[in-house]
This record gives C-alpha cells, sequence and structure tokens, in this order.
C-alpha cells in the first residue's frame, strides 16, 4: 500500500520523504520512483524516533499479513505502540496533520454485521493475533489522546481486506494464497468449511479513500475503509481458480486460532462525509492481481 500511496502522492505533486525499514516492504516496489527528485527513501524502524521536517504524515508502519505479524509478535506490538509514540511526537513538533492506517482488526471476531465505527468489537487480548489487534487497538488510543490532549490533527482509517499488484507472494494473505496457487495449480489452501465471509478492496480504491481522509476538514474519527461486497472463502477460491484457468483442486485446514467468522465494513460515513466508495469490482481487481503475480512467477 505504500508505494501506491506514494504514486498517488506524487502524481498529485506533492514531495515524499518515505520512510520503511523493510521488514516486510520491498525496496523493487519503489525502485521506479528512486529517480524521481520528489522522492526521498529513507530506511529506518519507526520504533525509534525519527528527526525530520514534514508537514503531513501517513503512518502505515506496521506487518499486515497474520504469518508476518505472528512471527515477531513483541516487535509488531512495539511497532504499533512505540511507533505511535513517535510519529505522533514528531506530528506535535512541526504541526504536522498524521492518518493512521488502522485495520478492520480492531473489530475482532465481530458479533454484529456489517462493523459500523460505533462497534467496540470483540477481540481475545491474549491471542496470537493480539499483538497486531490490540497493538492497532492501543495505537487509536494514542491518536486519539494526542488530538484531545495537545490538539495534533488525527485522521484513523480502519482499513478492511484489500488487495493488487505489488503484494508479496508468499505473505500468507487469502487472495495471494489462493492467486499463486492457482497459478501454479497446486492445491487451494482453505481454512475451516470455507464458509467465512469476507469483503476485498482493491488498493487503488483504498489509496483514494486514504487520500480523501487526510485531505478532508471532517475530523470524524475513525471511519471505515473497504468494499462491502461480501463473499465467502470457498466462493472466493472458485472464482480465482475460474479466473486463471487452474487446474487446483481444495484442501481444507483447521481454521487459525481467533480467526472472524464474518468481516464486512459499514461504509456509510465514508460515503456520507468524504463522498467515497469502491469503483473497482472484484472481478476487476482480481483479473488485475492475476497479471501481476503471472510476471512475478
Amino acid at each position: 500500500m505504500g508505494s501506491h500511496l506514494c504514486d498517488y502522492l506524487l502524481n498529485d505533486g506533492h514531495e515524499i520523504l518515505c520512510v520503511d525499514n523493510l521488514y516486510t516492504g520491498k525496496r523493487k516496489n519503489i525502485e521506479h520512483l528512486l529517480d524521481n527528485k520528489n522522492f526521498e527513501f529513507l530506511r529506518h524502524d519507526i520504533t525509534f524516533p525519527l528527526f525530520v521536517e514534514v508537514d503531513g504524515i501517513f503512518n502505515l508502519a506496521c506487518p499486515a499479513s497474520p504469518r508476518h505479524y505472528q512471527s515477531n509478535p513483541v516487535q509488531t506490538f512495539k511497532t504499533n505502540v512505540h511507533g505511535a509514540i513517535n510519529v505522533l511526537g514528531l506530528a506535535k513538533r512541526t504541526g504536522s496533520r498524521i492518518l493512521q492506517a488502522s485495520t478492520s482488526e480492531i473489530y475482532g471476531d465481530p458479533e454484529v454485521s456489517p462493523q459500523n465505527e460505533a462497534y467496540w468489537g470483540h477481540v481475545n487480548p491474549i491471542g496470537k493475533r493480539s499483538c497486531y489487534d490490540e497493538g492497532k487497538r492501543a495505537a487509536e488510543t494514542l491518536f486519539m489522546d494526542y488530538s484531545r490532549q495537545y490538539d495534533v490533527q488525527v485522521r484513523i482509517a480502519r482499513i478492511f481486506n484489500t488487495y493488487g499488484p505489488r503484494m508479496d507472494k508468499s505473505d500468507g494473505r487469502v487472495i495471494s494464497n489462493f492467486i499463486v496457487q492457482a497459478l501454479t495449480d497446486e492445491p487451494i489452501t482453505i481454512y475451516g468449511d470455507g464458509k467465512q465471509v469476507r469483503s476485498f478492496c482493491y488498493v487503488d480504491d483504498l489509496i483514494g479513500g486514504l487520500v480523501k481522509l487526510f485531505f478532508s476538514d471532517e475530523n470524524a474519527n475513525p471511519i471505515n475503509l473497504g468494499n462491502p461486497e461480501p463473499i465467502t472463502m470457498k466462493d472466493l477460491a472458485s472464482e480465482i481458480v475460474a479466473l486463471t484457468n487452474s487446474k487446483s483442486s481444495f484442501i481444507y485446514k483447521e481454521l487459525p486460532e481467533d480467526d472472524p467468522v464474518i468481516r464486512i465494513p459499514d461504509i456509510d460515513k465514508a460515503k456520507n462525509l468524504l463522498g467515497w466508495s469502491p469503483t473497482i469490482g472484484r472481478k476487476s481487481g482480481v483479473e488485475r492481481t492475476i497479471s501481476y503475480f503471472n510476471q512475478v512467477l
């Protein structure tokens, strides 16, 4: 997402300082930007203070796939909490507006659907996913407290499942997993009975929402950003097999701990306050993502 955000902002005439420790990010995703005079890359771990001069901050720092954030849960929590403290301190010192890339994981395994921003969630605070879930919840607390106590201009986006080109082929997320397995005719791995419901937002739509939220004068935190069109995991697998003309079969494995049964965003707030809603349908977005992975593989 970060590289797509840089593309968007550069095309809109902004100067960009891109900060990443490359723990899960890939330098190749920004190689096409390195010669741009308005783009600068700094390799830095945001759990340590950052002393730069900026007038706007997008905080996207944190591994987002369960495979990555569970491999080093302490560092994941530090990235969410120490990282938030550091970038909020930077925003406070420079007088910058700052956007937090929060997550639908805030809602945990929800007891209501679709999830709207007034719902407080149903999260296991001691489970394997809690380093990410509770880390993001703590970050939202910090953002709102910096807003109330120090008048920092904050924006909080609760991002639902997002996909598209430049995803890591081995990051463990469902769309990249299914596409790579389908393109290589390997068995498609489905967890549980495949009846879990998700919705997927194409990256271009999501970036448009983030930018609208950042520059909006509507201070209505938090705001859900995602595509509300639901699909079961089994139906998604069938759809990707059909789009790739794959020979893959399905194999079923045990459902991971605390895996949500259903997750769908209520985006009425984004529609009403930002005039934003996704425009790229799942079939079109998945076809573009398949094309990308065809090149990668």
